[in-house]
């Protein structure tokens, strides 16, 4: 009886492979449901319904009926190429040979000897230690015509978290979605892969994530994040099977440094590469505050140019960005500036915003606080307008701004990196007031070897800024000495400064460093002097130009036009104008031309930004400055 039941099964089944056009298909290791999908044309839940079975999960050379619903023709196999993802480290044992490891690995001989070519001209021998790459299959027919289906955006959701939800990198979601804007909106309607819902990956907030750029490889994550690869393999299992891909999402440790990302990348000039020539509209936000300057009166308005801050920073800014719109016209870039005076009132600002259609503009620079920062940018998130902050640190990273000054903690973290990366031996002081006793407990978590000395206390028990000779003299010895000093108190800065000043001899060097250079350093009681002997490092969101002697074309074009030298928020108003204008002219728009693998340089100022994942875009490039001969120059090992 089993008999006839199993012969009329096979009859059904052959009746029906014929009338609908099925086939068969062994599948092979490593194969998933979802490439076998993709390989074939047709939708997973294509494949459960014909192979329930499927869904406990596969096994090698388990055979699945294919439905023929897609386009190519399936008596042709797709062509297949191999990629190279990584390497597995293998200790020849007794009787191994090159054919049994080829066996064993999956590999030709050939692709083993390619990436050990000694074996070119020796044999194999026991207790050699050799490399097996690891590939992965690539298919050359990548159309998902029939495994996509429309996926509405949720609130929150960027590019990269719709990518993590169903298993796929950033490129291969904007090349499903080709009209695709740089920031997503609620309710807009996406392609993307036709996965089964219980197989989306959720976003936990407990855990941090990262889009893998170009050619990152675990080495460089590691030194990156802090992360290594076994984390990285048991936070997201594909890495096993997969290996890392460009623009991958991949799950991190909650505390890993997503956010101090300090590389050495080479500065690129895009003056040598403008694609996008279109003219550029530009809005500038700046509180002028001309309804209180009496503007009949030369006197007046002199006085206001002098004691108001905002009138006086805001004309040297504006009068910088003038000057990048030129350079950038002898470029071939138009432009189209439209300045606003938000008058520093919240008020006149959503007046600004109420009474302008800003879906028109490329880029909109300020304000320049940070509340009425943060009002212009939220309401110009909807429109993925990006907003760029000149001066101020944003208190909200929305995902249109660009926060154009690096962060404390990234320039913390730069000046530590630059110090790790001096092999001369040294030896490492921290000295600081109880304020700050944080950041000294943070150095000396970098460098366990590093003595920390506090200030002095009085008899009551309250901080009295000061530190005796004493205290340093088991400290500093002879040969080099790095002393990092922190604190904000200028007495307290003028006490160490003094006292390590008077310490230096032929025998010992005493370099001094902070991570934060306040104007405790740059007070009365302290001496330049004492400074450039002690070779004072710093990290700065900016380098030093000496603008009266400056042959820069910037700095003779300002003093051309004004008769004056430019001072820090003019050379800034041009640095940030002339990248921003560069960066539109590089590419389609300004998210696009900000990969963190690009950095651009200018008169004083450097920008490379990158992408938080839950946010906007920072600055990460940092300088590393120190006191030499009486000025300030860059500091480079």
């Amino acid at each position: 009886m089993k008999k006839i039941i199993a012969i009329i099964v096979l009859l059904f089944f052959g009746f029906v492979a014929f009338a609908q056009e099925y086939r068969t298909h062994k599948v092979k290791k490593e194969e998933t449901i979802e490439s076998i999908a993709k390989k074939y044309k047709v939708t997973p839940f294509d494949l459960y319904a014909l192979n329930p079975d499927a869904k406990k999960g596969l096994k090698p050379d388990t055979v699945l009926i294919i439905p023929k619903i897609g386009k190519i023709d399936v008596d042709v196999e797709p062509e297949e190429t191999k990629e190279l993802i990584g390497f597995k480290k293998h200790r020849v044992s007794r009787k191994e040979t090159l054919y049994s490891l080829s066996k064993e690995y999956n590999v030709t001989i050939d692709e083993i000897k390619k990436h050990n070519k000694r074996l070119y001209s020796e044999n194999l021998r026991k207790g050699d230690k050799i490399e097996i790459p690891r590939y992965k299959t690539v298919e050359s027919v990548v159309s998902l015509e029939n495994t996509i289906k429309k996926y509405k955006v949720q609130p929150k959701e960027g590019k990269w978290r719709v990518a993590y939800k169903f298993g796929i990198t950033v490129p291969e979601l904007e090349a499903l979605n080709p009209n695709m804007d740089a920031v997503l909106q609620p309710g807009q309607q996406l392609n993307v892969p036709n996965i089964e819902p219980s197989k989306e990956k959720l976003v936990e907030e407990s855990f941090n994530y990262y889009t893998v750029l170009k050619s990152e490889g675990y080495m460089a994550l590691n030194r990156k994040l802090g992360v290594t690869q076994e984390q990285l393999e048991a936070l997201n299992p594909e890495l096993k099977v997969d290996g890392l891909k460009l623009g991958m999402v991949i799950k991190i440790p909650g505390d890993a440094r997503t956010t101090l990302l300090v590389n050495n990348v080479p500065s690129t000039d895009l003056t040598k590469n403008l694609k996008n020539l279109k003219p550029k509209n530009i809005a500038l936000m700046l509180p002028f505050k001309t309804n209180k300057i009496d503007v009949d009166s030369i006197e007046a308005t002199k006085k206001a140019i002098r004691t108001d801050g905002f009138l006086s920073v805001s004309l040297d800014f504006h009068a910088g960005v003038l000057m990048a719109l030129d350079s950038a016209k002898q470029l071939g870039i138009s432009t189209n500036l439209k300045v606003f005076d938000t008058k520093n009132q919240s008020s006149e600002i959503s007046k600004i915003l109420r009474e302008n259609d800003f879906t028109r503009y490329d880029a909109v620079i300020g304000p320049l606080l940070t509340e009425n920062f943060d009002a212009v940018a939220s309401a110009l998130k909807t429109d993925s307008i990006p907003v760029l902050s000149p001066l101020t640190m944003p208190k909200n990273l929305y995902g249109n701004v660009f926060q154009t000054i690096p962060s404390n903690e990234l320039l913390e973290q730069t000046i530590i990196n630059y110090v790790k990366s001096d092999s001369l031996s040294r030896r490492m002081i921290i000295v600081s007031d109880s304020k700050n006793k944080a950041i000294s407990d943070r150095l000396k978590t970098e460098f366990p070897e590093a003595k920390q000395v506090f200030s002095r206390k009085n008899k009551e028990g309250q901080e009295a800024y000061f530190i005796y000779q004493t205290d340093l003299l088991n400290a500093i010895g002879k040969g080099r000495n790095i002393v990092f000093l922190e604190t904000k108190n200028e007495g307290f800065a003028s006490n160490v400064i003094s006292m390590i000043n008077g310490m230096t001899t032929d025998n010992n060097e005493i370099i001094l460093m902070t991570t934060n250079k306040n104007k405790a350093f740059e007070g009365k009681e302290i001496s330049n002097y004492h400074l450039s002997n002690l070779k004072f490092h710093y990290p700065s969101p900016n380098r030093t130009t000496d603008v009266s002697t400056a042959s820069n074309a910037f700095v003779r074009a300002y003093r051309r036009i004004y008769n004056v030298s430019p001072n820090k928020y003019g050379v800034r108003g041009f640095d940030l104008t002339f990248d921003l204008l560069l960066r539109l002219s590089y590419g389609e728009n300004l998210y696009k031309s900000s990969p963190n693998t690009l950095e651009t340089e200018y008169v004083e100022n450097k920008f490379r930004y990158s992408k938080k994942p839950f946010g906007g875009y920072y600055n990460e490039a940092v300088y590393i400055v120190k006191y030499d001969n009486m000025t300030i120059i860059e500091a480079k090992l």
